[in-house]
């Protein structure tokens, strides 16, 4: 036993003791360095081990500390590339396709994360024709840890803008980038850091939640080892059950219900796009099967066919005349499926669709597409009646526990591994996962921000940071309302009192019906547009009119503003609309609105003595057409502090 203890320690110090560079993930081939900044290159390799680096014809030495620890600093690099950065010390690295330029961390919840292949329908030239060597992109590891903070990512590569690669880019981010490099014709770098659902809190270092005990309490309790594979465990347990339980059970598994052979004429009928709550089979969840029978002449059998089915509530699996052509396993991703060639016929085709709801109601999201379309450009409209029937119902699943958003976990995996990298700034997408308490928003967004610089080591000069408001979502109202949405929205824009910080205001581009919306093209270029001014000191217009402060004139309350540029403007129609009035007893009621001269001059015959005014103030305020003439839309507003 002795023997082979020695034998094990001395493999391991041998190990130990011929340790080769090694370097972190971010610094690899194809990455992008920061310009005009002190760019940090860092490793690892044997204690005491003399390493020596070579870039852009400088070249400089050192010997790692005693815990294998190196690193050098370059500054003044020249923008440009692809350069070659070789690295030697008992072995020898030779970095490829290295470039200098602008580089910008991507961070936030889904609306960052969304790829460009979940909004092709709008872009597909742009994903058709992508080739840009210059435009790197890099994803981070979606993790968390609440036990500490991290120093290494698990994974990840920089990856060029071309063909194969940009369906996986998040697409705010793309579209960032290709209009910073084609503005100023430099190599930009983009590093996404960012993960569906998260809160602002998950996102806090340590040091910052110290103003919030009951964040800090919450990563207390959840830190020590085991305690959350534990509670994980037991959660997965319980959502593993209620699955194999309503399944087990399903009718349709057990009578073969995807077939196209399958009597159905007893089933009963139902409108698609729309919820099945609305039906006589009312308020349930579990399983329900839906059948569609179509006819194809001779030309469309045996072709290949896209199959939209809009979004479905929550999860389904799709069968096209008995044969599966795909699933989704939850509610938001759009529901884009190919029938391969050979399973379309001509006479009657069957669509079987076994939809799974887990909580709310189940069924189909209306205004989205439902419909086959083929080679030609030619479609087939599905929309209309639908069979259904009930395969199991079940009581309703409770929704997962999600460790991962809980505060400082996402900064400690995906942020503080990322400290050591330079970079220009910021670009941020996300709120919709604090909408629940948006009096928290404000400070605790601000509290990040600075955070994220100190750790960073920047001041707020060096470090702009850029972020989207809110989109709209959700239905409309016909009358004046409070919202979460819009408080969110207010807190995003107070916000901008923070130093070196912009804001591209989306109110105009979201979908009622799509906490999701496709449109980032926008998104990306009004957040180009704040770097422009916050980022790269250009003389521009660097967004919408922001209510700068108001006066009530008699029965007039005059609102004025700045980011005005050339002009106030109407969109969509002659009529300013969303604008709503109120007097003491807080009552609102919609307003005359009109502009004036760079003003807008508000009133109501309903109130005599007004005492505040709102403007998009509402989840989806879909009407909102206040805009500059530069065309970018106002940001939704309140006069009041009412609570």
């Amino acid at each position: 036993m002795k023997y082979f203890l020695g034998i094990l320690l001395f493999l391991v110090f041998s190990v130990e003791g011929s340790c080769q560079i090694s370097l972190p993930k971010l610094v690899s081939d194809g990455m992008v360095l920061q310009r005009d900044a002190e760019v940090t290159i860092w490793g690892w390799a044997s204690p005491g081990e003399k390493i020596q680096i070579s870039f852009q014809g400088q070249e400089m030495g050192t010997v790692t500390t005693e815990e294998g620890d190196w690193k050098f600093q370059f500054k003044n690099l020249k923008p440009g590339g692809p350069f070659t950065m070789n690295l030697d010390g008992e072995n020898s690295i030779e970095l490829k396709e290295v470039y200098v330029g602008d580089v910008w961390i991507c961070s936030g919840q889904s609306n960052m994360e969304t790829t460009m292949s979940r909004v092709s329908p709008l872009y597909p030239d742009e994903i058709d024709s992508a080739n840009n060597p210059e435009i790197r992109y890099f994803e981070v590891p979606k993790e968390y840890d609440l036990t500490g903070e991290r120093t290494m990512l698990s994974g990840g590569s920089w990856k060029a803008v071309n063909r194969e690669n940009i369906s996986d880019f998040s697409a705010v981010s793309y579209f960032f980038g290709k209009e910073i490099h084609q503005k100023y014709d430099i190599p930009i770098g983009l590093i996404n850091s960012a993960l569906g659902g998260s809160p602002v809190q998950s996102w806090l270092s340590e040091d910052a939640l110290a103003k919030y005990p009951e964040y800090l309490a919450e990563v207390e309790r959840l830190s020590p080892e085991g305690v959350i594979d534990s509670l994980e465990n037991l959660d997965q347990e319980r959502i593993r059950n209620w699955y194999a339980d309503v399944n087990s059970r399903d009718l349709g598994l057990k009578s073969n219900w995807k077939s196209k052979e399958i009597d159905d004429s007893s089933w009963q009928s139902m409108q698609v796009p729309s919820f099945w709550n609305e039906s006589v089979l009312g308020d349930i969840n579990g399983i329900v099967w839906f059948r569609k029978s179509f006819e194809l002449d001779e030309s469309y059998s045996q072709k290949e066919a896209g199959l939209l089915l809009g979004n479905i509530v929550d999860a389904d699996s799709v069968f096209v005349n008995g044969e599966f052509v795909g699933n989704t396993t939850y509610k938001y991703p759009p529901r884009r499926y190919t029938i391969p060639r050979g399973i379309l016929k001509a006479g009657e085709n069957t669509i079987s669709i076994k939809i799974l709801n887990e909580r709310g109601p189940g069924g189909f999201i209306t205004d989205k597409p439902y419909e086959l379309r083929f080679g030609d450009d030619s479609s087939l409209d599905l929309k209309g009646k639908w069979k259904y029937r009930l395969g199991a119902k079940a009581e309703t699943l409770q929704p997962q526990t999600f460790y991962r958003w809980k505060p400082q976990g996402l900064y400690n995996a995906m942020i503080h591994p990322l400290l050591n990298y330079s970079i220009k700034g910021v670009i941020w997408y996300q709120g919709e996962s604090n909408t629940g308490e948006p009096g928290k928003y404000k400070a605790m967004f601000s509290d990040m921000i600075n955070d994220w610089r100190e750790k960073w080591d920047q001041e707020p000069e060096n470090f702009p940071f850029l972020f989207v408001q809110l989109a709209n979502f959700m239905e409309s109202q016909d009358e004046p309302t409070d919202s979460n949405w819009a408080r969110l929205r207010e807190a995003q824009m107070k916000s901008l009192e923070v130093p070196a910080t912009g804001m591209a205001v989306a109110i105009d581009i979201g979908e009622w019906n799509d906490i999701h919306p496709l449109n980032k093209k926008d998104v990306g270029e009004r957040l180009a547009l704040a770097a422009y001014k916050v980022a790269y000191g250009e003389d521009v217009i660097p967004g919408g009119p922001i209510m700068e402060s108001y006066q009530i004139k008699g029965d007039s309350v005059v609102i004025n503003f700045k980011n005005i540029g050339s002009g106030l403007q109407i969109r969509n129609g002659s009529i300013l609309k969303e604008f709503a009035i109120a007097g003491a007893d807080k009552n609102f009621v919609w307003a005359d609105a009109q502009i004036v001269g760079d003003k807008i001059i508000v009133h109501s015959s309903e109130v005599e003595n007004p005492v505040a005014v709102r403007y998009a103030w509402a989840d989806n305020p879909d009407e909102a057409n206040l805009y500059n003439k530069e065309g970018l839309p106002a940001s939704p507003f309140r006069t009041d502090d009412w609570e």
